[in-house]
């Protein structure tokens, strides 16, 4: 089985909807003709060098698959005929691919991104608990200080008052010690 690569361009001015069957179709093809679709890429509008049918831009699409000479006949017999598919190339790129290992590279490199997906989110969630936990301990850190604030607050007020008791009461007893004086001095 031999290796293939595809670059089409479609016409940037359809939409969705009518992308789609070009899409499906060649999806369905290389099935039907036993071979495997490795990879699509889909490069996005981008701007042509030169004008293909009055057209300026071109959404390119890149495929990477397997097949054989009947298959490549069908692909680029219905490029041929759909409008919508302004240019196609179609390029060898292995004349003897190994299938099976092609898959394994597949499933190896799926089951590294799922793997990373995972750790990336077992790392997120890491973050999520520390800094959890950071702002438990800030707030923990604040209600502390807040509680020795209004303790220290509360020590303040109450030394100011036994001060003012203390001041009352020398006050007081001045003030009695001032009124005999004056009483004495009366006489």
């Amino acid at each position: 089985m031999k290796r293939y690569e595809t670059i089409f361009i479609v016409d940037p001015d359809l939409s969705k909807e009518a992308e789609v069957p070009i899409f499906e179709r060649v999806h369905d093809l290389i099935p039907q003709y036993k071979g495997f679709l490795i990879k699509t890429d889909d490069w996005g509008t981008k701007k042509l060098a030169y004008d293909i049918k009055k057209k300026n831009r071109g959404r390119y699409v890149r495929l990477d698959y397997c097949g054989d000479g009947a298959l490549i006949q069908e692909m680029e017999r219905l490029f041929r005929i759909d409008d919508k598919v302004m240019k196609f190339m179609t390029v060898l790129l292995d004349g003897n691919a190994d299938l099976d290992a092609i898959k394994a590279d597949l499933a190896e490199k799926k089951a590294a991104e799922e793997q990373a997906t995972a750790e990336e989110a077992a790392a997120k969630e890491q973050a999520t608990t520390e800094e959890a936990a950071v702002k438990e301990q800030a707030t923990t850190e604040e209600a502390a200080v807040k509680e020795q604030a209004t303790t220290e607050e509360a020590a303040v007020k109450e030394q100011a008052t036994a001060e003012e008791a203390e001041k009352s009461v020398e006050d007081e007893a001045s003030t009695a010690d001032n009124k005999p004086t004056e009483a004495k001095k009366e006489e």
